[in-house]
């Protein structure tokens, strides 16, 4: 069968300039690759209408259809709808239709629509806008030399809408596609990729022979270390069949100490479902953290069934008061263990969870980097302590994870 390709063109300067993370062109590479395209270019590109042009040109010629993403608002350096008018070669035409759909859109806001808007009705001769129109940015799909142009705003959530509902089954048809691919991510942590690699290597060999599913690996801080099967098939009940029997071997080789999740759910939505499971509350207090894990907790639907609450206990003094932690070092076995029997006493709840550590970059000399972790669960208290050689931000966000999963664990093994 031949093969189809996708080139993705980024358009805007703050993405060169690093104001901000293409993270779109990330999320479409993934996308196409999961449907069965290739993708052999991404390509950024800045507010230059002559740079924009040449980059288009370059993607026409050598993908078959082509994402440009970005560069469709309403302002004077949004040129993306100009340029491809000029690849095209025809002029710009207002949709009367398009005017009254992004008027509606201002009207049910409460608000009149700026004239500057009317640049997003503006579409070019024998171009298509795309049926799905989330925002006041409507999609254009022109074809230019037999290959495929697809214009999409930047706004992420924009974007992720017009992708999935109107360009991929779109690229599909064009590319004769019909066999669905699928893929099912199992969390991970307490293994390096390294660890999890070596582990899963005879079932990599096996899978490389008979073919079948694939696994890869995704390293994603906060969120674990992630295990993600893809395979395809010609029904989505065959797709789920063949994932959930490769979930099961590769289950059976790392085991449910490892694998914390089998439907890409986050730790913190694992910890606070066996929570609700078993009928108990979580308190926690935090010092290193100052916050963060509450803050993850509650990012969680239905959160307030489970947390009573977090105390961040950043200062000595803040410990001594409303922790009624003793007279000893801050970042210490007895503190950590002191901090997680006072937030369940404090916050009436029937498990606590305390962290405190030093983050740098500012030395306690060798302690940078020094974590305690305790966990109060029936009156029991349990305690770890690890020394992250990372940054600041990376030091709050694996003891988040860490201590979550040490909760975790020990719900499993003891209630």
């Amino acid at each position: 069968m031949e093969r189809f390709s996708c080139e993705v063109v980024a358009v805007g300067t703050e993405l060169l300039l690093g104001q901000i993370v293409d993270t779109n062109s990330s999320w479409i590479g993934e996308q196409l690759a999961l449907n069965g395209i290739e993708s052999y270019f991404q390509t950024k590109v800045g507010d230059n209408p002559e740079r924009i042009k040449k980059t288009l040109k370059q993607a026409i010629g050598r993908s078959d259809f082509v994402i440009v993403c970005g560069g469709l608002g309403p302002t004077q350096d949004d040129l993306t709808r100009d340029v491809i008018a000029e690849v095209m070669g025809v002029e710009l035409v207002t949709d009367e239709d398009l005017v009254e759909r992004i008027a509606a859109i201002f009207g049910n806001r409460g608000r009149e629509m700026p004239l500057n808007n009317l640049r997003q009705a503006q579409v070019p001769v024998g171009a298509e806008t795309l049926s799905v129109m989330p925002g006041t940015a409507p999609g254009l799909k022109a074809a230019i030399n037999g290959k495929t142009l697809y214009a999409v705003p930047g706004v992420p959530w924009e974007m992720k809408q017009m992708v999935l509902e109107d360009i991929l089954p779109d690229m599909r048809a064009k590319a004769g596609i019909s066999s669905i691919i699928g893929s099912k991510t199992l969390r991970t942590w307490g293994d390096s990729e390294s660890g999890l690699s070596e582990k899963l290597a005879q079932e990599i060999e096996r899978l490389d022979q008979v073919g079948g599913a694939t696994i890869a690996f995704l390293a994603s801080g906060i969120e674990g270390l992630k295990v993600r099967l893809t395979t395809k098939g010609d029904s989505k009940s065959e797709v789920e069949d063949a994932l959930n029997a490769e979930a099961d071997i590769v289950s059976s080789i790392l085991g449910d100490e490892i694998i914390f999740s089998y439907d890409d759910q986050t730790m913190e939505e694992v910890v606070l479902g066996i929570c609700k499971d078993k009928g108990l509350t979580l308190g926690v207090a935090e010092s290193l953290t100052g916050g963060l894990i509450g803050s993850r907790l509650t990012s969680v639907s239905g959160s307030s069934e489970v947390f009573k609450g977090s105390i961040v206990a950043y200062s000595s003094d803040v410990k001594h008061a409303i922790l009624k932690t003793p007279d000893v070092p801050s970042v210490s076995q007895a503190a950590a263990e002191a901090m997680a029997v006072g937030a369940c006493r404090a916050l009436n709840a029937d498990i606590g969870l305390a962290v405190t550590g030093e983050a740098g970059p500012e030395p306690l000399e060798e302690e940078v980097g020094r974590v305690w972790m305790a966990t109060s669960v029936g009156g029991v208290v349990k305690s770890s302590t690890v020394k992250w050689p990372f940054d600041r931000e990376r030091i709050r966000q694996f003891t988040t994870i860490t201590v979550l999963n040490a909760l975790r664990l020990r719900l499993k093994e003891e209630i």
